[in-house]
């Protein structure tokens, strides 16, 4: 009897960061009723926020990242899985360290709820603004085209010397996201933290941004989009009802 050799295959990259993506869903489809219209913080101590926070940032990231993940994956001769595994981890880290910021933002703006409706709607168009400004600026772009034409960042990673080198690759590119989508996460405080919509268009925009033909223009007429939001929220309150106590937090 001919035996024949078995191959082996190896585990996708792309496809095991969307299947965590997926679970992190799972975790915040079922865990968001009866927070999406809890303003601020939603009664949560620092650690609970930051925990709730990495699930939702990976289940918001992971699918756009994914792309990258995988070609970084084809640096890697050997211990393929779990280096993949600490380059993912070190990405995370950044966007949960990001969390820290977001809980004071959040601590504060979850005050503007009790003020005057006149005050939180401020604020919202405020928010709007800031966020919409952003997406037109050279640093957006340029953090944009890192993450959309990585192959540079590919050849910069090749050249980390020693055993930190996935640590410092997901950390860097971690950074890279963070400064290309630190300003749709501050759309999160004017529409609820844990707003499921909100969290859903967030992140087909960030996939589109960076995955899509057309991504820049998308990023464009997102701020474009943000700035006349800044202007009609003054109009229509409850556009953002993380901030003004709109009834439409569901929605």
């Amino acid at each position: 009897m001919t035996g024949r050799p078995v191959t082996v295959r190896r585990a996708d990259p792309a496809g095991l960061l969307l299947v965590a993506a997926a679970a992190a869903w799972v975790w915040v489809v079922t865990r968001s009723g009866g927070m999406e219209a809890m303003p601020g913080t939603m009664g949560l101590s620092l650690p609970a926020f930051l925990a709730v926070w990495a699930l939702m940032m990976a289940a918001m990231m992971l699918p756009a990242t994914a792309p990258v993940a995988a070609l970084y994956a084809r640096t890697i001769s050997v211990h393929r899985a779990p280096r993949m595994v600490v380059f993912t981890v070190a990405y995370l880290v950044v966007w949960a360290a990001a969390g820290l910021p977001a809980y004071a933002l959040a601590a504060g703006l979850g005050r503007v709820v009790s003020l005057p409706a006149a005050a939180g709607t401020a604020v919202a168009a405020a928010v709007f603004a800031v966020s919409g400004v952003y997406q037109l600026t050279p640093l957006k772009d340029r953090c944009l085209a890192r993450c959309r034409s990585p192959i540079g960042l590919m050849l910069r990673y090749a050249s980390y010397p020693g055993p930190s080198r996935d640590l410092r690759a997901g950390a860097h590119h971690g950074a890279f996201c963070l400064g290309c989508c630190w300003s749709l996460m501050v759309l999160l405080a004017a529409f609820g933290v844990m707003n499921l919509w909100a969290m859903v268009v967030l992140a087909a925009v960030i996939t589109a941004e960076k995955l899509a033909p057309a991504g820049r223009l998308v990023a464009c007429g997102v701020g474009i989009a943000l700035i006349a939001l800044a202007v009609a929220v003054f109009w229509v309150p409850a556009l953002a009802p993380g901030l003004t106590g709109g009834g439409t937090a569901g929605m």
